[in-house]
Formats: structure tokens, C-alpha cells, sequence
């Protein structure tokens, strides 16, 4: 499980989180393909994440970032942080993150780390509660972010000002 980080033209990192070697019992024997999932971030709040599929380690390293690409989602942040706790749930996987106090970094484990950390967020708690799949935590990660609301979004549901939110 070899991690990479690369910076690409358009401004978007790309971390390799897992190589899986995949294999098709055909005639001749097994078919063996190589499994890529890949998360790519700005760094200032948009995140994406992807598998890619292909006989070559590389080649399907590039499919997965391709395809990132057109995933693309946007981090909603306070500061260094997230707006509030929330807890995310993709099949078996199931990861609780929490906003931390400036300085304190990302205490989070392998993949949920490189979501955090190409996303921006730099102060946040994370926990994995369910499935250590790598494709599990990642998915698990996006469906909590996706449920995070920034203070004007909470105002405009509740019919109330910011200043009455937050004070």
C-alpha cells in the first residue's frame, strides 16, 4: 500500500490511499488488474474521491484521478475546522468527525486523514466506528461532510438571522 502525494497542473493534489491487486479466473488462468482509489484536493476546500481499474499500476492510478475529478465536493469550514460534529455511514464503514481548537492538527487515521488533510481542514477529531475498509472510511468521510451545513444555511431553515444563531 505505497501512498503518494502529487500536485497537478489545475491545483489539485492527488493521494494514492490504496492499490489493490484484483484477479478474473478466465480460461487461461487468472487475469490479474490492479485497483486504484485515489482522493484529490485543493487544499482550500473542495475534495474528491475515485477508483480506477487497469492491467497497469500507473494507468490505473490516473483513471482514479480522472475520475476524482468529476467527483469533486465542497468542505464547508470555520476557521481551521468543521462547522460541527457529524457522523457518516457508507455500507460498513461508519466515521465520526468533530471540529477541534486551532493547533491541535488532524487526529485522524490513514484515509480519513487524506481526505482532511487535501480538503483543507486542518484542526479535526475523527474516529472510525465501523469497517477499516479503505473505500469504506473514505465514502463514510464524503457522507459526513455532505451532511455539514454551514451558519447561513442553519439561519435560512430556521427563518432567523446569523447574529440570532450565534447569539
Amino acid at each position: 500500500m505505497a501512498r503518494q502525494k502529487r500536485r497537478n497542473d489545475d491545483g489539485f493534489e492527488d493521494r494514492v490511499v490504496n492499490i489493490n491487486r484484483v484477479s478474473k479466473v478466465v480460461k487461461g488462468g487468472r487475469t490479474m488488474r490492479f485497483s486504484a482509489l485515489v482522493v484529490v484536493g485543493d487544499r482550500k476546500g473542495k475534495v474528491g474521491y475515485a477508483t480506477g481499474k487497469a492491467a497497469e499500476v500507473p494507468e490505473a492510478i490516473r483513471k482514479a484521478v480522472e475520475n476524482a475529478k468529476k467527483n469533486i465536493i465542497e468542505v464547508p469550514t470555520v476557521g481551521t475546522s468543521i462547522p460541527h460534529e457529524t457522523i457518516g455511514e457508507f455500507a460498513g464503514g461508519k466515521v465520526l468527525i468533530k471540529p477541534a481548537v486551532e493547533g491541535s492538527g488532524v487526529a485522524a487515521g490513514g484515509p480519513v486523514r487524506a481526505v482532511m488533510e487535501l480538503a483543507g481542514v486542518e484542526d479535526i477529531t475523527a474516529k472510525s466506528l465501523g469497517s477499516d475498509s479503505p473505500t469504506n472510511m473514505v465514502a463514510s468521510t464524503f457522507e459526513a461532510i455532505k451532511q455539514l451545513k454551514r451558519v447561513e444555511e442553519v439561519a435560512k431553515l430556521r427563518g432567523l438571522s446569523v447574529d440570532e444563531i450565534l447569539g
